[in-house]
């Protein structure tokens, strides 16, 4: 009977499992960035860089020399930006980020912000094709109001406002051993190591799915750290992310780790944990608790 009962509980749990992942996505894996139609060549424009994409004003006299770029980032060489203001004993901080004064492949901040921030920035770029407006069907749990998902510094706040938005660039470094932080070490290429108890035991929880670039062989957050470009609804769990069962698994938002908020498990932690792969301190193994993921 015992053997009976663990059986059926093993049965039960690979359902469970099984239910959350996802065998093919129902929509092209592109989703948003399909850009109502025009596709790849909205970003990677096949000739003459923004002009071949109708725009004569671009300031980049580089325009489509780096990845076939498409959209005008000349707007953005130079400019600073404050992200992600916090309070911490009474003294108020924020990361600065300053964008490189030309396209440069070896630089971080290029691939990983500048060009995310030539579609997605409300400022200094808005002359780019977003409506503003999420692409994805929210679950009645986010409430009625649509969700802002771009125009960054021009969200419905002050305009050049990025304060509410999360530290990216260079000086946005990932940290171990902090009292917000992992038990997890960093080696002399700048790649974080998950093997502290408690972060050897998240990653068997829940994965490691976050890229960290690397800059002074430090890891740092940009926007394609927690963002895959290329895919929106679908990641792949495997050994070497994971401890979960192997497969594709929901996500949205074109976030890199499974994040389903639309999952319909009331106890689900599974996008918290998406967060808690660099706030360490925040998460169940490094507080006294052994509970892992929900699916």
């Amino acid at each position: 009977m015992k053997k009976l009962s663990l059986i059926a509980l093993i049965i039960l749990a690979g359902a469970g499992y099984a239910s959350a992942q996802i065998a093919t996505p129902t929509t092209d894996v592109l989703g948003a960035h399909l850009n109502y139609g025009r596709g790849c060549a909205a970003c990677h424009a096949p000739h003459s860089g923004a002009y071949g994409n109708g725009n004569a004003k671009t300031a980049d006299p580089t325009s489509g020399n780096i990845a076939l770029w498409g959209e005008d980032v000349g707007s953005l060489y130079g400019k600073t930006m404050n992200f992600g203001q916090a309070d911490h004993g009474g003294v108020t901080s924020y990361v600065t980020a300053t964008m490189p004064t030309s396209m440069t492949p070896t630089d971080p901040t290029t691939q990983g912000v500048l060009l995310c921030m030539s579609c997605h920035d409300g400022n200094y770029a808005a002359g780019a094709m977003m409506k503003n407006q999420v692409y994805e069907t929210l679950p009645a749990t986010y409430g009625t109001r649509n969700a802002i998902p771009t125009l960054l510094g021009n969200d419905g706040g002050g305009t050049g406002n990025y304060l509410n938005d999360h530290p990216v660039g260079v000086n946005a470094e990932l940290t171990c051993g902090g009292p917000y932080d992992w038990d997890c070490t960093i080696d002399a290429t700048g790649k974080v190591l998950m093997t502290g108890a408690g972060s050897k035991a998240f990653v068997q929880n829940y994965g490691f799915f976050v890229r960290p670039a690397v800059y002074n062989s430090k890891p740092v957050v940009m926007c394609t750290t927690c963002h895959n470009q290329h895919v929106m609804n679908t990641v792949a769990v495997n050994s070497k992310n994971s401890g979960q069962p192997a497969g594709n698994y929901a996500t949205m938002f074109f976030i890199r780790a499974p994040y389903n908020p639309a999952s319909g498990t009331a106890n689900s932690n599974q996008t918290a944990q998406f967060c808690r792969q660099c706030h360490g301190g925040e998460a169940n193994e490094m507080n006294g608790s052994t509970a892992g993921t929900t699916y």
